[in-house]
């Protein structure tokens, strides 16, 4: 039964439908939130210098790690191993990987600090969450994304590979590619084009970037 429980939640982490991931039965879960933390707990605690200890932490802490990758403690996470990053990604202070359900990071992605990814919800019916009742929803974040200071990524979403989530965003739904997107609720601002790309580099506002 132990074992059929913990299947059965697994199962529906990633696809939004309800569960309660504590209580009887579902003791490995908690386990799993755990290590997690305990690994986190000792990435954040390391020395600046050590460099090698901090990578041997993270390959063991997430999913997937590619190479060159560099996170700034503190970071935090629900489980960790539900984390997949990819190559040459950097991020700041205050990372918060609320990692229910899985967590997809591309290359060449760069973190802003105090960033939140969650991919965890409740129902918002009060009578529906009373016993902890959650939903969780993959979340993508594309190749070569940047992503600003103070961003909320809810569950579910897609940001599209060369996009820009602008600082103190809550990003609610997708993120079309090669796009500036701000605000709360999150919206498409301009599209990131060779037009654009040139007025920046001569010193010229676009559109409030």
């Amino acid at each position: 039964m132990t074992t059929e429980q913990y299947r059965t939640v697994r199962a529906r982490m990633n696809t939004g439908e309800p569960y309660v991931d504590y209580g009887e039965g579902l003791e490995q879960l908690e386990a799993e939130r755990v290590a997690g933390k305990e690994l986190a707990y000792d990435f954040n605690h390391s020395r600046p210098s050590q460099v090698e200890e901090r990578g041997r932490i993270l390959r063991e802490l997430f999913g997937t790690v590619g190479e060159g990758v560099w996170v700034e403690p503190p970071l935090s996470v629900s489980y960790g191993s539900h984390v997949h990053v990819g190559n040459h990604v950097y991020v700041n202070f205050n990372l918060v990987l609320v990692d229910d359900a899985d967590i997809h990071i591309g290359d060449r992605v760069m973190f802003a600090p105090n960033v939140t990814v969650s991919t965890a919800g409740h129902p918002v019916e009060p009578e529906a969450r009373r016993d902890g009742t959650q939903f969780s929803l993959p979340v993508h974040i594309e190749d070569d994304v940047w992503i600003g200071s103070n961003v909320v990524i809810l569950p579910g979403v897609t940001i599209g590979a060369g996009s820009v989530v602008g600082a103190g965003s809550v990003v609610t739904r997708d993120v079309p590619p090669r796009v500036v997107a701000v605000g709360s609720p999150c919206r498409v601002l301009r599209p990131v084009d060779d037009q654009a790309r040139a007025a920046v580099a001569a010193g010229v506002p676009v559109d409030g970037a």
